[in-house]
């Protein structure tokens, strides 16, 4: 099941937010409803009553019932002005008291651009929409964008539309179909909706046909002429997204949703939906977060090359390119390591790095649990390639600059993590103790040394308190990555009771290979000293706190068939009293943190 699957609303975030300006709106009365600005029907329930009244008729609880009744039809805005014999002065006139407020109104906040109108406007303020298309006849669209500074194009009748600017030379393009209720020249009765001037026809269909579609507040049940302009659209570039309460849409708006293979989205009404849109976009925009779909492709190409030998190349090829995209990002993103450090520039660099890094993260995941042992070379080289990359910049300040390697330390996370979900022990080994320049220092030092926890120079604890949630953690990255391979490894890792077992045990195996620097001799110095002060420093992440897991999976090592396995793959130097007395330092060390 695709990461999507079930939310639509994000799914057309990442639509606005990767393909800026393509996408216009199509929203009608249901928009502008929570600014107590009626829609049409309740326009027309309102004339009857209105109606009514001045023929002497008590009040209704259902004036539609009552017309009904006294009719044998239903109620029709189209019929009930026909029958009164308005002009369209007069029927402007008549919108006019329904639309303007008064100033009871602006007290209380009535007939004001609303939640919806103002996230609108915002979106079109930062380019991802330009064209809307309203069938309202309200101002609150063009009130809200004048707040945001934008001036919109404002088309309401042919003859707005011949001196209008270009479509494609303004900032945004207000097209309102039906006119404005300050313009006599209102289409509002059912033979002014069936058809439209031929200028509009054409400009609908050029929308139409070089956009994406997304419609709010509209029924598509009574405006034939725009019902009739996207049913004959010829192509289909872009999809509609239509966002409708509860997700149900009525007979009118079913065709043309199944004729356009629109996605649904359903909604609470509209201010929820427009404010929801603006700030998923708003999110993308800051942490650059990729397309799950297009990372969901990526990871899925590396499964189908890794599965056929002959596909090794291309294998190599995609994680070149994808290597190649990471270090591409980071150079484009501003991540220079000079500026002031605080909290909240931490936490963008840190959710930009993890943006870039995802799709080859995941990628090598799959490594990890499938691969054969012919593909370390390759994540052995997309490793030393990301710490060259980040040891070019050598003036700055510290943390920015420690945290230049953090995109190595995920995809060596992302494949140690697939290693130890395949049991393939040996390469885990070889993951731990592959060796890792750095510019200046000129011994040569294990990745278990480098990129592994509070080793890693960018692992200070400090560093990661500073993301949500974290500030009194003791193991703030061991937390963080925990929760986010979490997200990330349901690609590579599959069904698993207990996601975090498994990043403990690729964890605590870390800690065991670091102390590996150690000779067995000084390991039992150490040893030989009081318990609480007798060991040797390694890394020890959230496992040294997390005192029952621990001590399953250190069972689990140390029943004989899993030990045998894990030292004939090389780890604590394939010794087994070195093995033993590594344990018990890192149980020693582990002790200290339940405090």
């Amino acid at each position: 099941m695709s990461l999507l699957s079930g939310d639509p609303l994000t799914q057309l975030a990442f639509s606005v937010y990767e393909n800026k300006g393509v996408y216009a709106l199509l929203v009608g009365s249901g928009l502008s409803r929570a600014a107590d600005i009626p829609t049409g029907w309740e326009i027309t329930l309102d004339l009857v009553r209105r109606v009514a009244a001045a023929q002497g008729v008590e009040d209704q609880d259902d004036w539609q019932a009552w017309y009904q009744e006294t009719t044998d039809k239903d109620p029709s805005y189209s019929e009930l002005v026909g029958e009164l014999g308005l002009s369209r002065d007069e029927r402007r006139s008549i919108l006019h008291s329904y639309i303007e407020p008064d100033d009871d109104d602006r007290e209380e906040g009535r007939k004001l651009p609303t939640r919806a109108h103002h996230a609108i406007a915002r979106l079109v303020r930062e380019g991802y929409i330009r064209v809307i298309i309203t069938t309202n006849f309200d101002r609150l669209l063009e009130n809200a964008l004048r707040e945001q500074g934008i001036e919109p194009t404002v088309v309401a009748s042919v003859d707005a539309l011949q001196g209008a600017e270009p479509l494609t030379h303004t900032s945004c393009y207000l097209f309102k179909l039906h006119g404005d209720y300050k313009d006599a020249r209102i289409l509002n009765t059912d033979e002014e909706l069936t058809a439209y001037p031929p200028e509009y026809d054409g400009l609908l269909d050029r929308i139409i046909d070089e956009h994406g579609l997304v419609v709010c507040g509209w029924s598509g049940e009574w405006d034939h002429a725009l019902r009739a302009s996207i049913l004959r659209a010829p192509a289909r570039r872009y999809p509609l997204f239509w966002a409708t309460r509860g997700g149900r849409l009525g007979d009118g708006a079913q065709e043309i949703a199944d004729h356009r293979d629109a996605r649904i989205i359903p909604i609470d009404d509209a201010d929820r939906f427009f404010t929801g849109l603006e700030q998923r976009v708003e999110t993308l925009a800051r942490t650059h977060r990729q397309n799950p779909v297009s990372v969901d492709l990526l990871v899925n190409a590396a499964k189908r090359y890794l599965a056929k030998p002959e596909q090794r190349i291309q294998l190599d090829e995609l994680f070149t390119t994808e290597t190649r995209n990471l270090i591409e990002k980071i150079e484009a993103a501003g991540l220079a390591p000079q500026g002031q450090f605080s909290a909240d520039e931490f936490q963008r660099r840190i959710a930009l790095y993890e943006s870039f890094a995802e799709p080859l993260a995941r990628m090598a995941g799959v490594l990890g649990r499938w691969g054969d042992g012919s593909e370390f070379s390759l994540i052995g080289d997309v490793i030393k390639g990301l710490c060259a990359h980040a040891d070019r910049e050598g003036a700055g300040l510290k943390v920015w600059l420690v945290i230049r390697t953090y995109p190595a330390v995920l995809a060596m996370t992302g494949y140690g993590l697939g290693l130890v979900r395949a049991g393939r022990w040996r390469e885990l080994h070889r993951l731990f103790s592959l060796p890792v320049n750095k510019r200046h220092d000129p011994e040569t030092k294990r990745a278990v040394q480098r990129l592994f926890l509070w080793a890693w120079e960018g692992g200070n604890n400090d560093y990661w308190k500073q993301l949500e949630g974290l500030d009194d953690r003791k193991t703030a990255l061991s937390d963080h990555l925990c929760d986010l391979f979490a997200a990330w490894s349901k690609s590579f890792v599959g069904v698993l009771p207990d996601f975090e077992r498994l990043y403990e045990s690729w964890e605590i195996l870390g800690s065991l290979t670091h102390l590996e620097c150690a000779e067995k001799d000084e390991l039992d110095a150490a040893l030989a000293e009081e318990p609480r002060n007798g060991w040797i420093w390694c890394p020890v992440g959230r496992s040294g706190w997390h005192h029952d897991m621990r001590q399953q999976i250190l069972e689990d090592f140390l029943n004989d068939a899993t030990k045998r396995e894990i030292l004939e793959a090389g780890f604590a130097k394939g010794d087994e009293e070195f093995l033993q007395k590594a344990v018990e330092n890192y149980r020693r060390l582990a002790s200290r943190m339940e405090f």
